[in-house]
């Protein structure tokens, strides 16, 4: 099994900036896509960005050019790096971790970020 434990939400003014993290431990395939979902108030939970190991980083259309996501595959770490957050990105945002080629997939607990306007 895989454990997330996310970190880094907060309360924020619109432009801020926060910086998430996402620790995984437990089996972990080198080889694997780590990356954010978010889910705000009777909303779906909606993709925000995924990193894969090899390096390679996709980004809801929403969220293009204000977020970046970088991880540390040596701490098995995923970072969410916020930028010109809007009241919009308002979200307890949840870090997932899936390994290549298998549809099983690892969730955190999430953590709140909220962007007054």
């Amino acid at each position: 099994q895989v454990q997330l434990v996310e970190s880094g939400g907060g309360l924020v003014q619109a432009g801020g900036s926060l910086r998430l993290s996402c620790a995984a431990s437990g089996s972990i395939f080198t080889v694997n896509t780590m990356g954010w979902y978010r889910q705000a108030p009777g909303k779906q939970r909606e993709l925000v960005a995924t990193h894969t190991s090899g390096g390679i980083a996709n980004y809801a259309d929403s969220v293009k050019g204000r977020f970046t996501i970088s991880r540390d595959n040596a701490k098995n770490t995923v970072y969410l790096q916020m930028n010109s957050l809007k009241p919009e990105d308002t979200a307890v945002y949840y870090c997932t971790y899936k390994r290549t080629y298998y549809s099983s997939s690892a969730w955190g607990q999430g953590t709140q970020v909220t962007v007054s306007s």
